[in-house]
């Protein structure tokens, strides 16, 4: 079994520490003649799950060792395997191996290459020898979960300052533009002062929205590889929910404008509003925590600051040019 992993192997390809896999089965094989196979052929490393695979080495699935045990031998085992397999891509680090077995909680991940071909597996145990002696390895503990002890521990104020500061500037440039709209947009709020009552929940709603998405977004990051491809899928799916969360709220202020002020073009320029801009921050909250990753940037402290400015920036120039547009 390879020798425990310290914080200086954490940016070390996971391929470098994995094993290999022995006793992977075949997909055509029922329980029967997967035993058979393996009586034949003990495998020499320590079994966790079994791993199946077709002729090409493509892995299909995995089975836990207990439900191949007890199964019937006359059972296919893809009637037995579990389909979903989490598996680690090839150029995964071991970091990144880490957050995957505390957010899948398995005992060992195969590691699979592009073609999802078995590769090897790494067990937990690789990381966990010495987890009970905490206070000697609180270190390691921290950056398994994603944290460096160095920023846990706080060192000073003006470390912090210099780490979070620089974020803060893009809410300085964005609420700087949104005066600079706000300006340029003059004449529509000098007459149609109506507008001006809503900003504040034109702009809560689609800053609420964009945080939430944030927020998934940087939970679906742990332990994943994020690609350009994989963010692609994921747009429309989220452009959608925005579309939807924004048009039922923006229905419900629109409503209110129109039964409080009797103006048709100041509900019209809400729902608008609000509707596109929610749709907006929803794309912009779920994009910006991964473009960030694929720059090799942190998004845990850069993602909010960045989504807040940019969703304020085009919800209020949809606002005023929606505005703009109904009302002259």
């Amino acid at each position: 079994m390879p020798a425990p992993l310290t914080a200086a192997h954490l940016n070390d390809p996971v391929s470098r520490h994995m094993r290999p896999v022995t006793s992977a089965l075949r997909v055509t094989q029922t329980v029967g003649e997967a035993l058979a196979h393996l009586r034949e052929h003990p495998p020499e490393e320590r079994i966790i799950y079994f791993y199946v695979v077709d002729d090409l080495g493509q892995l299909h699935g995995v089975i836990p060792t207990r439900r191949l045990l007890l199964s019937p031998p006359e059972k296919a085992l893809t009637d037995i395997m579990v389909r979903d397999v989490i598996a680690l891509p090839s150029d995964a680090t071991v970091l990144d191996a880490c957050e995957f077995f505390i957010l899948h909680r398995f005992l060992a991940l195969p590691v699979v290459d592009s073609a999802r071909r078995l590769l090897g597996a790494v067990d937990v145990e690789m990381y966990t020898d010495e987890i009970s002696d905490l206070n000697e390895r609180n270190d390691d503990l921290f950056q398994l979960i994603g944290v460096h002890l160095a920023q846990a521990r706080q060192r000073s104020a003006w470390a912090n300052f210099r780490t979070r500061f620089p974020w803060l500037i893009c809410n300085i440039v964005g609420g700087t533009l949104a005066a600079f709209l706000s300006g340029v947009f003059a004449d529509v709020l000098r007459n149609a002062v109506a507008l001006a009552l809503f900003i504040p929940v034109v702009l809560s709603l689609a800053e609420s929205v964009s945080i939430q998405s944030v927020s998934l977004a940087l939970q679906a990051l742990h332990g994943q590889q994020p690609s350009w491809a994989s963010l692609l899928r994921q747009l429309p799916r989220e452009f959608a929910t925005g579309v939807l969360l924004g048009t039922v709220s923006g229905a419900l202020v629109a409503g209110v404008a129109l039964a409080w002020l009797r103006g048709p073009g100041v509900a019209g320029c809400i729902l608008a509003a609000i509707g596109g801009g929610v749709a907006a921050a929803a794309i912009i909250g779920l994009a910006l925590p991964v473009l960030l990753r694929l720059f090799r940037l942190d998004p845990q402290v850069a993602a909010g600051p960045i989504a807040l400015a940019a969703t304020d920036f085009m919800t209020l120039l949809l606002y005023f040019s929606v505005g703009r547009w109904l009302l002259y």
